[in-house]
């Protein structure tokens, strides 16, 4: 059976797996891009909880400022190598929870519905840029500030 490169790319992109891998499952599962893709995380998951030990030291401070100017947060948001905190979906995610958190709060952040895909948990986010990043990333820090409010 012929594998598209097209479907391969989506789902490495997707899943943060190595191609080969990626190549493998669709093999074995006859091109089936949605079963594929549920094992391709599911093994990537199980690599998460391993990685959850391993140092943060590394990272960046993300801040947002509403239109305005009556509502901030900042975030700090935890990496192991400053090459991922370089990184462009480091830099997406850590912009995305700042927003989150100037509109939503800091309660409960892993455990809420994300602004922009209320289908997705603030904590499958991070983990599907760990995936992605092959590290543990971590918040730290969060600060909501509203005017008026101490």
């Amino acid at each position: 059976m012929q594998i598209k490169a097209d479907l391969i790319r989506q789902l490495r992109d997707e899943t943060g797996a190595p191609v080969m891998r990626v190549k493998e499952i669709l093999l074995k599962y006859r091109g089936d891009r949605r079963k594929a893709a549920a094992l391709l995380k599911k093994e990537g998951f199980a690599k998460l909880n391993k990685r959850e030990a391993r140092s943060t030291s590394q990272g960046k401070i993300f801040a947002y400022v509403h239109h305005n100017a009556r509502v901030a947060s900042l975030v700090e948001l935890l990496c192991e190598t400053d090459f991922v905190a370089r990184n462009e979906l480091f830099e997406a995610l850590g912009k995305d929870l700042a927003l989150q958190v100037a509109s939503m709060g800091e309660n409960r952040l892993l455990l809420q519905a994300f602004i922009k895909d209320p289908e997705k948990k603030i904590a499958d986010l991070l983990k599907e840029v760990m995936l992605k990043t092959g590290e543990n990333i971590r918040l730290g820090k969060i600060i909501k500030l509203e005017l008026g409010q101490s």
